[in-house]
């Protein structure tokens, strides 16, 4: 069994690295194949990202966010608790969208913004 501590205080935890950009993913989390997550990322807890969404650099995804469509999370960004990223959303730099915040479209989160819905 392969564990990753992805440094939230919970130590390591069962992950595998994904297929498509080898970022760490905690066997909780769902991502499809069809999703990148790069070397650096991770996504963890119980998020999920699909679709052609994409989690590089540093970024990272938890609790029970989602991240879909042809979204990108990069940079430092985070995406946490029930917040969703979708459509052609950016969110990057700083950025951490969490809570129930919903980030769609064509709209960029960045900078060390904070979006909490």
């Amino acid at each position: 069994m392969t564990t990753f501590d992805f440094g939230d205080g919970k130590g390591p935890v069962s992950a595998y690295q994904h297929v498509n950009g080898g970022g760490w993913i905690a066997n909780t989390a769902t991502v499809t194949d069809t999703a990148c997550i790069g070397p650096n990322a991770k996504v963890y807890g119980n998020a999920m990202v699909s679709d052609n969404a994409m989690v590089s650099d540093t970024a990272r995804v938890s609790g029970d966010a989602r991240v879909f469509d042809n979204a990108r999370v990069y940079g430092n960004a985070m995406v946490s608790g029930n917040a969703k990223v979708f459509g052609d959303a950016r969110v990057y730099c700083d950025a951490w969208v969490y809570g129930t915040a919903e980030v769609f479209g064509n709209a960029r989160v960045y900078g060390d913004a904070r979006v909490y819905g």
